[in-house]
């Protein structure tokens, strides 16, 4: 399943339990349900949709 990053727009792609990759090929890190650390730059990202079956909101 994928996510939207809010802060730029990009789709994020599950590669493991709590590493994503964004459409523009960076590794995003899993930090929360909605939050992710981008590895090249530091930042972090707002996300979108969820992939947790429990996960209503």
């Amino acid at each position: 399943m994928c996510k939207f990053d809010l802060e730029d727009g990009d789709m994020c792609f599950r590669m493991s339990d709590d590493m994503l990759m964004d459409t523009d090929g960076h590794m995003m890190m899993e930090m929360s349900g909605n939050m992710a650390l981008d590895m090249d730059t530091g930042e972090l990202h707002i996300m979108s949709g969820s992939d947790d079956d429990d996960d209503d909101w």
